[in-house]
């Protein structure tokens, strides 16, 4: 079995925690990765209740990684969009341009916890649009969008390795197309709304992304680039993306549900998207 590193991040530490965190976790020796990531080489995977205990009272994430298993390894990252690669949750913000923000975001939380059946309480909130002048997607794209801290510099580095990079969202094409375009993705997939005389139907056209279309699509791009299961990895944040991160070779939860945080093989809760840089760091 080959050795694993444990990799610590999200804030600085002083020299005597990461001391303290290298003698119980069995590690001879650490390399820091960041101002505020470390690696602490053959670590005993044995003391992981204690490092998770340790490190949620220092509010720093942890994983244990196979040591020599860099970004170059993979082919394939798979990402879900709202609350993971972007800030907001579109269908929230949309909403807000009607002053049903409160009412659709709360409808969302649920279904993001695991609470609600995804495809149902998604048309339940496109309902709740109908009338809406497209225009205002537009609004909200270039209004409300951000990327969440250390997107662009994991996309930079997958795309520096040649890491195909695939956007999937139980939410729109209109902003998945339009981030696939401004970052260079590879791949956008996504709801598409109805559309009539230029104003939102409350309808979505075809059918839904939901969990299982998520694991699907990252196995059929799997499949066409040739990639084992091991050279995909996956990010998310909710309940719709479970069955991706257990399809993927490592999901990684990304300040995400309690449910998903529990479920995925890396849980990502204090570090931007960069921590992913740091699991796989050369």
């Amino acid at each position: 079995m080959s050795s694993l590193n444990l990799i610590i991040q999200g804030k600085p530490l002083a020299m005597g925690v990461l001391a303290e965190l290298a003698v119980e976790a069995g590690s001879p020796a650490i390399e820091p990765l960041s101002k505020t990531a470390w690696r602490f080489l053959d670590a005993k995977e044995s003391s992981k209740e204690w490092v998770s205990q340790a490190c949620r009272e220092l509010e720093c994430d942890w994983a244990y990684v196979p040591a020599g298993l860099t970004l170059s390894h993979f082919g394939l990252w798979m990402t879900d969009m709202d609350s993971t690669l972007i800030q907001i949750e579109c269908i929230d913000e949309i909403a807000g341009m009607l002053g049903l923000k409160d009412k659709v975001a709360a409808i969302t939380e649920r279904s993001m916890a695991g609470e609600l059946d995804f495809s149902q309480s998604l048309r339940e909130r496109v309902a709740l649009l109908a009338g809406l002048k497209e225009t205002t997607l537009k609004v909200v794209y270039e209004k409300k969008v951000k990327l969440n801290p250390g997107a662009k510099e994991l996309v930079a580095a997958c795309q520096a390795k040649g890491v195909k990079i695939g956007l999937i969202s139980g939410g729109f094409t209109y902003f998945t197309n339009r981030l696939k375009q401004e970052l260079g993705l590879d791949y956008a997939i996504a709801n598409t709304l109805e559309v009539v005389n230029g104003r939102l139907t409350g309808m979505v056209k075809g059918d839904i992304i939901d969990a299982q279309a998520k694991a699907d699509w990252l196995l059929k791009l799997r499949g066409e680039l040739g990639l084992r299961p091991d050279q995909v990895f996956a990010t998310g944040d909710g309940a719709n993306d479970l069955k991706m991160l257990a399809a993927a070779g490592v999901g990684i939860a990304y300040h995400a549900k309690p449910v998903v945080r529990h479920q995925a093989h890396v849980a990502l809760s204090y570090s931007g998207l960069d921590g992913v840089i740091n699991l796989f760091a050369d």
